[in-house]
C-alpha cells in the first residue's frame, strides 16, 4: 500500500512532459482557496490544478469544470502525501472528465457535508471522473451522532481508487453510491477499508450502493479488488440496495458483518475471499432476487443466523421497500466453505411478519468442510422447491438431499488456501455446467466438466490471490528525507534570447543548478549543472517544452513550461 514516490533519474520528470504534451493546457500552482478557485475558472481540458504543500484548514474547495473525453481536468498534490486537508476541509467535484488525486484529508471533520461529492448540487453532478490515490484519515467529528458520508457518489462512470478509508467512528455509511432514476455505471476498486469500530446502530455501512427507496433502480456498480480489514460498523459490510451491481474479486479480513444483498435483485457476489477472525465474521447475506453467489472463498468465519458464511433470509408478504423481500431464484453455486461455524443458513429471520420462506432457488457444487459449528445446514424455515446437486459436505449435513454429499473433499492447504488435491473427489465431478462460471478463484479457467467449489484443479499459479495492504490504497507515502522545494513559476522564472536561456529568481545559496530541458517529444535536449544564472542553448535546434531546475541538494526549484518555442 505504501510504495515509496521516486524523484530522481528523470522519471517523473519523464511522466509530468508526456502529460503535459498530451493536455497541451496550463497548470496552476495554488497556495489557498482564492487561488484555487481563480485555476478552476480558467481551466481548460488538460491542464493541472497543484495544491501546494502544506496544511490546508477549513477548505472547501469546489472543483467544476468540464475536461473532454481523454483530456481531463486534474486536481492534484504538489508533493503526494505532503498536502494535508484537515479543520472542515471538504471536496466536490462537479462537471465532466474531472481527476482528484494525492490529496489526504487527515484528523479533520464535517458538520454534514460529504467528505468528498460527486457533485455541488442536485442538478450539477460529476460524469465520468475520478478520485485517485487518496486518503481520508480519522475525519470524525466530536459526536458519533453526527453523520455524513466520507464519499458520496453521483452522476454516472465515476471512479473511486487505490485510495485509504481508514477509522471512521461516527453514524454515516462511509462511501455512498446515489441513484437518481437510471443506471449510474460506477466503479470502485482497489481501496483499502480499515479500522471501523461498532456503531450499535444502522448507519455505519463502510459501502452503500443505493437507498431502500430506489432500490428496485439498476446502478450496475462494479466494486471489485478492494480489501475490508476489521470493518465493524454494522452487520452489513457492504449494503447492497439496487439493482445489477457486481462484487468481485474483495478480500474480507476480520471483520464483524456481511456482505448483504439487502434490497434488489439480479446481482452478482464471485470471486471473493473471507477470512474470519476473533469476531461473529459472516459472509454473504441474500434478500431478494435472481441473485448469483459463486465462486467465493470462506474460512474461519465465526457468524451464524444472519451472520452465517451464505444466509439466505425469510421475506415480508407484500413487503414495502425498506422491509425484506422474499428471495426466489438465487443460485449459489461453485462456493468453497471451511472452518465456519454456520456454513448454510436458510429461512432466517422467520417470525409472523417475515413468514415467507426463500424459493426456486439452485444450491450445487459447493463444498464445506472442517465446520466448527453442529452441521452444515441450518434451517430456521423450509425453503420451498431448492434444487440441490453435487454439494459435497465433510461432517454432519442437517438436510438430507440426493444433492448433498456427505464425503472427504481431501482438500490441501496451500499458500493459505484450501485447494483440491490430486486425489479430491470434487474434481471432474459438477453436476452442471453454469455458463457465467468460466473461471475459478483463482482466475483460471474451467473446462467442461468444472471441478466441485470455488477451486478448480491446477497445477499452473493463481491468476488471483488475496489481497493485502500492498496491492491497495495509495502508493505515496510521507518521507523523512525534506521535501521538494517545487515552487510558482512566477517566483523563478526563464528568459531566452539570441541562444541563452537565464535564470531569475534563484538565491546564491541554491547554486550550483541542474537544468534539464525537454523538446515537444518528451524527449531530454539538455541536462546540465552550472554554477552560471545563464546557460548557452545556442545548439538546440528543437522547440522547448519544459525547463526543469534543481538545486545543488538535488531538490526540483521549479517545472516550467516553455510555451513558445525558442
Amino acid at each position: 500500500m505504501k510504495r515509496s514516490f521516486q524523484f530522481r533519474s528523470g522519471v517523473l520528470f519523464a511522466g509530468f512532459v508526456f502529460s503535459a504534451i498530451l493536455a497541451n493546457a496550463q497548470t496552476f500552482f495554488v497556495s489557498d482557496v482564492d487561488e484555487f478557485n481563480s485555476a478552476v475558472n480558467q481551466a481548460s481540458p488538460g491542464s493541472t490544478i497543484v495544491l501546494k504543500n502544506g496544511t490546508w484548514e477549513n477548505a472547501e474547495l469546489e472543483f467544476s469544470a468540464d475536461g473532454v473525453e481523454g483530456d481531463s481536468i486534474t486536481l492534484t498534490a504538489e508533493t503526494p502525501g505532503e498536502v494535508i486537508l484537515t479543520g472542515t476541509s471538504r471536496l466536490e467535484i462537479a462537471g465532466d472528465y474531472l481527476i482528484v488525486k494525492n490529496l489526504d484529508f487527515n484528523g479533520g471533520h464535517t458538520d454534514g457535508d460529504a467528505v468528498i461529492s460527486f457533485r455541488r448540487s442536485s442538478s450539477d453532478v460529476a460524469n465520468h471522473s475520478r478520485v485517485t490515490n487518496c486518503r481520508i484519515l480519522e475525519y470524525n467529528p466530536d459526536s458519533d451522532a453526527t453523520e455524513y458520508k466520507w464519499v458520496s457518489l453521483y452522476g454516472e462512470y465515476n471512479r473511486v481508487d487505490h485510495c485509504h478509508f481508514e477509522g471512521k467512528r461516527h453514524e454515516g455509511a462511509l462511501l455512498v453510491v446515489w441513484l437518481s432514476g437510471s443506471a449510474n455505471h460506477h466503479r470502485v476498486d482497489h481501496n483499502y477499508f480499515a479500522d471501523i469500530p461498532e456503531l450499535g446502530r444502522n448507519g455505519g455501512e463502510t459501502i452503500r450502493i443505493g437507498t431502500s427507496d430506489n432500490s428496485m433502480t439498476e446502478s450496475r456498480t462494479i466494486v471489485e479488488y478492494n480489501l475490508f480489514e476489521a470493518c465493524d460498523g454494522e452487520i452489513e459490510i457492504i449494503s447492497n440496495k439496487s439493482g445489477f451491481n457486481i462484487y468481485r474479486y474483495n478480500t474480507f479480513r476480520d471483520n464483524e458483518g456481511t456482505l448483504t444483498l439487502r434490497h434488489g435483485n439480479d446481482c452478482e457476489v464471485y470471486g471473493n475471499f473471507f477470512f474470519g477472525g476473533d469476531k461473529r465474521s459472516g459472509g454473504v447475506r441474500i434478500i431478494g432476487e435472481r441473485h448469483k453467489v459463486y465462486n467465493n472463498y470462506f474460512e474461519g468465519l465465526k457468524g451464524d443466523g444472519f451472520r452465517a458464511a451464505l444466509s439466505i433470509t425469510n421475506g415480508v408478504p407484500d413487503s414495502p421497500l425498506n422491509r425484506y423481500f422474499q428471495v426466489k431464484n438465487a443460485e449459489v453455486v461453485h462456493n468453497t466453505i471451511v472452518s465456519c461455524k454456520e456454513p448454510f443458513a436458510f429461512g432466517e429471520g422467520k417470525s409472523d411478519e417475515l413468514s415467507l420462506p426463500p424459493t426456486d432457488c439452485i444450491i450445487s457444487n459447493n463444498v464445506v468442510d472442517k465446520t466448527t459449528g453442529s452441521k452444515a445446514f441450518t434451517l430456521t424455515d423450509n425453503p420451498i422447491n431448492f434444487t440441490y446437486s453435487s454439494n459435497y459436505v465433510n461432517g454432519t449435513v442437517g438436510i438430507i438431499d440426493d444433492g448433498i454429499i456427505n464425503e472427504n473433499p481431501q482438500l490441501a492447504e496451500e499458500d493459505g488456501i484450501w485447494r483440491l488435491s490430486e486425489t479430491s473427489p470434487l474434481i471432474d465431478n459438477s453436476s452442471q455446467a453454469f455458463d457465467y462460471v468460466t473461471r475459478d478463484i483463482d482466475g483460471q479457467e474451467r473446462d467442461n466438466m468444472p471441478d466441485v467449489g470455488s477451486d478448480e484443479f491446477s497445477e499452473s499459479q493463481p491468476i488471483i490471490v488475496p489481497l493485502t495492504t500492498e496491492d491497495v490504497g495509495y502508493s505515496w507515502e510521507v518521507d523523512s528525507t525534506p521535501a521538494l522545494n517545487v515552487v510558482d513559476a512566477s517566483t523563478i522564472k526563464f528568459h531566452i534570447s539570441k541562444g541563452i536561456m537565464s535564470i531569475k529568481g534563484v538565491s546564491q545559496d541554491q547554486y550550483p543548478l541542474t537544468i534539464s530541458l525537454y523538446n515537444l517529444k518528451g524527449q531530454l535536449l539538455l541536462s546540465k549543472i552550472t554554477n552560471s544564472d545563464t546557460v548557452n542553448i545556442s545548439n538546440i535546434t528543437d522547440s522547448l517544452l519544459l525547463a526543469i531546475l534543481s538545486d545543488k541538494s538535488n531538490h526540483q526549484l521549479t517545472k516550467e513550461k516553455i510555451r513558445n518555442g525558442k
